[in-house]
């Protein structure tokens, strides 16, 4: 389990590297200043609790009916850690609430389609552990 936490945080971080770096250039930061926060880690590599549910949803669940599956259970784990974090801290790294679409600043509904995406990834992720015998 702890190899599968670690794969997942790992993961998670860099994902989350290569997109804010990749947004910061669209605002024409050519240096592409990419951030991330500690309280990621913990919070992608929890998905290896999930490895054997991304399996069993894939068995038994269409891809489109899985997209909304990981949307909506990634904004509610996303939502859940903003709220307790910032709860704890009296700040949420994340902050959205300057956009439109930002129920109250811890999650963006924009980001369905990313959630979804990610969710797909770690499907396969998940999928390639069990291939290697990692999840069992």
């Amino acid at each position: 389990m702890t190899k599968r936490f670690l794969i997942f945080g790992c993961l998670g971080w860099c994902i989350e590297i290569l997109w804010t770096g990749f947004h910061s250039l669209l605002l024409g930061d050519g240096a592409l200043t990419a951030k991330t926060y500690l309280w990621m880690f913990p919070i992608y590599g929890a998905a290896a609790f999930a490895s054997p549910l991304f399996l069993a949803v894939r068995k038994s669940c269409p891809l489109w009916q899985r997209l909304g599956l990981y949307s909506v259970t990634i904004f509610l784990v996303e939502f859940t850690a903003g709220g307790l974090i910032r709860l704890a801290t009296g700040v949420c790294p994340w902050d959205y609430g300057d956009n439109p679409l930002s129920v109250l600043g811890l999650i963006r509904l924009d980001y369905a389609p990313l959630w979804a995406a990610l969710g797909c990834f770690f499907e396969e992720v998940s999928l390639l552990l069990a291939k290697k015998g990692e999840l069992a």
